[in-house]
């Protein structure tokens, strides 16, 4: 993409109602526009980073078997009756009339919906285990949005839905869950930790929630050491196994971590060795719950089993907040500067700045650097302004692609280009054609 035609609305001064990091540098990258209160739109840059999020999070739900679908935002109030939830929710649902008088809402969560699409397709556990999950936007009504992303009315969310013969098939689905989310915050450059939890209205009696390390974070974390030094990498999974989902699940559960507002802080002390223990700030970015039969013996969704007996099947829900983790991922990674983009969710995998906008050397640098990325599968963004060297510097900073390739007639004369670092500051000269390559290996596997 060329920034002269692209739309990137950035500021150069902070607006006044941001409070956090995240929300301050998303309104000056130009990535969201408020709308009204805690609802926002997506200008193209903040789009395309969460259309980043949304795939690495598809890709880790499929790759642990799970079944994409979609539902709808307007949910029938009677599927609430049913689940005994719809006066229990509380103020945060939005509750409206059709023009038939009909009640509905907009959805906070599908837990109900996915039930009777279940109970109307599925009656025998020859079916079983089944997880479908979806993307979509839902929407709670806060009574005090802020925070940007973080806490608005309207986000969207990963949401999936486990059905199994009994309850130790459901904790293999939990277990795998678990799993499957360390995989995508991991992808995403993110350290998150996961503790158990209050379930709060979604119900259950296990629920663990997921928090990333970040210095603005809502809750204090008390955590083992350890937990940060444990790592994917290039490790596969194999999620059929219930051995092995329970054996990565150990690997990090197994490392203590509490909240301010959770468990006693004695506890922390007598299991964690005092060189080991650390405390940080967390954000939340997503849970998993299992609820057992609360809401199959509520509405009657229920299978046969190998012995002819129809019983009730087993559930869970997992939430991930994709548009939640865009403020998150933020958060984690910034400087006085602006944003610093991990490279598994970067808009663009690298900025081309020409120092010279007008000079026939260097704009032929550009166009062949650009096409050569682009041949590489990469997608460069070339500012090709007639800016002074500064702003352009200062807005690739604010937008934080991670790699920057600087073009100016005084290293072409020695036939280099400049390939800096937006994590690291530091800058190395090569050819263009070097660079390119260097590049390449560098999002080899993204």
């Amino acid at each position: 993409m060329r920034l002269s035609r692209y739309f990137l609305p950035v500021l150069k001064e902070t607006p006044a109602e941001a409070q956090i990091v995240s929300h301050r540098l998303m309104l000056r990258a130009g990535m969201i526009k408020q709308a009204s209160a805690g609802i926002y739109s997506w200008l193209p840059l903040g789009y395309k980073v969460l259309r980043r999020i949304e795939q690495i999070v598809h890709e880790e739900q499929i790759r642990a078997g799970h079944i994409p679908m979609l539902m709808p935002t307007l949910q029938s109030a009677d599927l609430w009756r049913e689940s005994g939830r719809y006066e229990d929710y509380g103020e945060e649902m939005l509750r409206i009339k059709d023009r038939h008088g009909r009640d509905m809402l907009y959805g906070p969560t599908n837990e109900e919906l996915i039930t009777d699409i279940f109970r109307a397709h599925v009656s025998s556990y020859k079916d079983l285990p089944l997880t479908l999950y979806h993307i979509q936007w839902k929407f709670r009504d806060e009574i005090r949005p802020r925070f940007g992303v973080m806490r608005g009315r309207e986000f969207l969310m990963k949401d999936g839905y486990n059905f199994d013969i009994d309850k130790e098939a459901a904790l293999h689905a939990y277990n795998r869950h678990l799993v499957s989310y360390l995989r995508t915050y991991e992808r995403m450059g993110l350290q998150a930790i996961p503790m158990r939890a209050d379930s709060g209205p979604i119900g259950g009696d296990d629920t663990h929630e997921f928090l990333v390390l970040a210095e603005t974070g809502e809750s204090e974390v008390f955590y083992d050491s350890q937990i940060t030094d444990l790592r994917f990498g290039e490790r596969e999974v194999d999620y059929d196994s219930v051995e092995e989902c329970r054996a990565v699940l150990q690997e990090f559960t197994s490392r203590y971590a509490r909240t301010d507002e959770t468990h006693d802080e004695t506890v922390f002390h007598e299991q964690v060795p005092e060189e080991r223990r650390r405390s940080a700030r967390g954000i939340e970015v997503g849970q998993i719950f299992y609820f057992g039969t609360k809401y199959s013996d509520a509405m009657g969704a229920v299978v046969v089993n190998d012995k002819g007996e129809r019983v009730p099947v087993h559930m869970g829900s997992h939430g991930i907040g994709v548009s939640r983790l865009l403020g998150a991922i933020i958060e984690a990674n910034h400087d006085d500067k602006g944003i610093i983009w991990p490279e598994g969710v970067t808009p663009f995998h690298a900025g081309i700045v020409n120092l010279k906008q007008g000079d026939a050397a260097a704009d032929a640098a550009c166009e062949g650097l650009y096409k050569a990325l682009v041949a590489k599968g990469l997608e460069p963004l070339y500012d090709d302004r007639s800016e002074r060297a500064g702003a352009k510097f200062a807005t690739m900073d604010l937008i934080g692609l991670p790699w920057r390739i600087t073009v100016g007639p005084r290293g072409l004369e020695k036939g280099v280009v400049e390939l800096t670092s937006r994590w690291t500051g530091q800058s190395e000269e090569l050819s263009p054609e070097a660079a390119v390559d260097r590049l390449a290996q560098i999002y080899d596997g993204h």
